[in-house]
């Protein structure tokens, strides 16, 4: 009798991926970051090359990360997926949404509300992350709230759609004779 193993989708085989953690506290030493660790977990195991989160302070040094990430490098040498968590709150210095639609080339809320709609399933509190989603050249971006719960939240309706998400934004599906 043999077993087979099941099969893992590594869809993200050969491509990177980033991840920008929004969090003055742990960017301080403070407190541990608990989001990031999950959201490279997830990268990582879905095939991306992902090195370990980058953790900045709230405000600015998002924006500043995401530079680095969408701008500065050529774009075949940029990451395929940027995804932040945290900044997405009401508080004053939470500001990734901004920093995040500025460098958007389009946005997708779709994504976003249908987060919002899962997050609904366990607390009232999920409407209040703002975060945004779309594309810059062939990077997909998007901002997952700062909860441990808003990020698995998260990763449960990005994953499904993932494979769908990257072939559009590398422009690789079969759409078909467009009518």
């Amino acid at each position: 009798m043999t077993t087979t193993e099941p099969t893992v989708d590594r869809l993200g085989e050969g491509r990177s991926a980033a991840v920008v953690i929004a969090s003055t506290s742990a960017a301080r030493g403070e407190a541990a970051d608990t989001t990031g660790p999950i959201l490279v977990d997830w990268l990582r195991g879905r095939g991306y090359d992902c090195p370990d989160p980058i953790v900045v302070r709230d405000g600015e040094p998002v924006g500043e990360a995401l530079r680095e990430l969408l701008l500065t490098p050529a774009e075949a040498a940029r990451p395929r997926i940027v995804v932040t968590s945290g900044g997405t709150g009401l508080a004053p210095d939470d500001r990734t949404p901004e920093f995040t639609a500025e460098l958007l080339e389009r946005q997708s809320p779709g994504l976003i509300y249908a987060m919002w709609r899962k997050g609904l399933e366990s607390t009232s509190s999920a409407v209040m992350s703002r975060g945004v989603a779309g594309v810059r050249g062939r990077t997909f971006v998007i901002n997952f709230p700062g909860s441990k719960g808003g990020v698995r939240d998260g990763i449960t309706v990005i994953d499904d759609l993932l494979e769908h998400i990257q072939t559009s934004v590398e422009d690789t599906t079969d759409h078909g004779p467009r009518v």
